[in-house]
């Protein structure tokens, strides 16, 4: 497999966790230093550890879940987009404005986000099982572009947020909708 053709896949594969980072930064409007780490590490580890998952485990598990893996993607983004809208529209006790979203960078929510982004990578982990290509180096280059493209999303979202303005938190969580609607269609369509 050349690197030109590597590089393509890994592009491919990032471009769920760009919109979802852009999203996340939308919501938040903006991500420190430390959240841009936290959620690109996490992305592109995920995106890393996938495809290895996947290419070991072989077509018997893979198999398995190939019917309903666009589900449990789709159904973990629905979740925490669900999530946002209401903590978008939940106001404070006293009627002051919207409570602060809660930060998307920690515990379960980038669990569910870096685990929803990457199941697609187990197939690609299977294709290259099955092509006899070793895993660890296109791993690495899927989890370093994922890395790379999720921290550039980081930094797009605050642009657009000064754009959407106060419905940022409703636009971050329709993101991620699109994105389980694109999941959803491309495989019940492919």
């Amino acid at each position: 497999m050349s690197f030109g053709v590597l590089l393509a896949i890994a592009l491919g594969m990032a471009m769920d966790t760009f919109a979802v980072a852009v999203g996340v930064s939308l919501v938040q409007r903006g991500c420190t230093p430390a959240q841009t780490v936290r959620m690109a590490g996490s992305f592109g580890l995920f995106q890393f550890v996938m495809p290895i998952i996947g290419w070991a485990a072989g077509r018997t598990v893979v198999d398995l879940i190939r019917d309903y893996d666009h589900w449990g993607a789709a159904g973990l983004l629905v979740f925490v987009a669900g999530r946002m809208m209401f903590e978008a529209f939940e106001k404070k006790k006293d009627g002051e404005k919207a409570a602060a979203c809660p930060d998307q960078t920690r515990g379960g929510r980038l669990l569910l986000l870096s685990l929803a982004t990457s199941i697609d990578a187990l197939a690609i982990g299977l294709s290259l099982a099955a092509l006899n290509v070793p895993v660890i180096f296109p791993a690495a280059v899927i989890g370093g572009v994922t890395f790379v493209v999720s921290a550039v999303g980081t930094r797009i979202g605050p642009l657009l947020g000064r754009w959407a303005g106060r419905g940022a938190e409703i636009a971050g969580a329709l993101v991620l909708l699109a994105i389980a609607a694109k999941i959803l269609v491309e495989h019940l369509t492919g």
